[in-house]
């Protein structure tokens, strides 16, 4: 049997630093690609470990938890570390066999710049990744030892998180807004819940959550909708018929 023609591959990739970073920025979005029929997985970069709140064993379970609300097809965790990881050749190699594992047509990464430094780093880190998973003379090798195929997404979006950065594209994701608050609320530990004991935090706050509503509000407004979620384009758009922005 030929391994490489039953290979697990995604039509979208979503690399996130943090389990619930994925959630956060483009979970709406996540939820409508699903039910568009688009093949949707999630790579979570650490565990989370150095939150205030949980633990990485439950915050893995709380990921599991928000794989199956999300609908998505496939969630892996690479076991960075928290806070400390590094855009080098070494995690490059690593984020490298998994675009060319699953072979996605379209990338979704961190934001370029946000309040946590992790966010930013990740987002390199996938870019340089990108790029060089394309190149024909870096080797890498499957589970089974098997030579993997260089492979480059055709392009890739950063999605918004914390910091707000102006977008250049946003998805309406008014009728998925249900799912994006639930796939967020798979993660009990780290999000406003009156009847928690733990150390307050910066998004455990009663505000952070009402946030999560007025900017899917805000970024609604912009195209006449109820919720939507911004993302980056950094690759000109290649416009093919005027019609399409009609």
């Amino acid at each position: 049997m030929d391994k490489k023609n039953h290979q697990t591959t995604l039509d979208i990739l979503v690399f996130s630093a943090h389990p619930d970073d994925a959630e956060l920025g483009c979970g709406g979005s996540i939820a409508r690609w699903v039910h568009e029929g688009y093949k949707v997985g999630i790579v979570d970069f650490t565990q989370g470990e150095l939150g205030t709140r949980g633990t990485p064993e439950l915050r893995l379970k709380e990921a599991t938890k928000a794989k199956e609300i999300l609908g998505i097809s496939v969630r892996e965790n690479l076991g960075l570390p928290d806070g400390f990881f590094e855009n080098n050749p070494q995690n490059q190699l690593k984020i490298i066999h998994i675009i060319r594992k699953y072979q996605p047509k379209l990338l979704v990464i961190n934001a370029p710049e946000d309040r946590h430094p992790d966010h930013a780093r990740a987002a390199k880190l996938s870019m340089d990744a990108c790029f060089l998973s394309g190149l024909l003379k870096i080797q890498t090798f499957d589970e089974n030892n098997n030579p993997q195929v260089p492979w480059r997404p055709s392009n890739f979006l950063h999605y918004i998180q914390d910091k707000f950065l102006t977008p250049n594209l946003v998805i309406d994701i008014t009728n998925f807004m249900e799912t994006k608050i639930n796939s967020i609320k798979a993660y009990q530990s780290q999000f406003y819940n009156p009847n928690s004991t733990e150390m307050e935090t910066y998004i455990s706050s009663k505000e952070f959550w009402e946030n999560i509503y007025s900017r899917s509000m805000e970024l609604g407004r912009t195209i006449q909708k109820k919720y939507a979620e911004g993302f980056i384009l950094t690759k000109p758009y290649p416009l093919q018929n005027i019609s399409e922005l009609f």
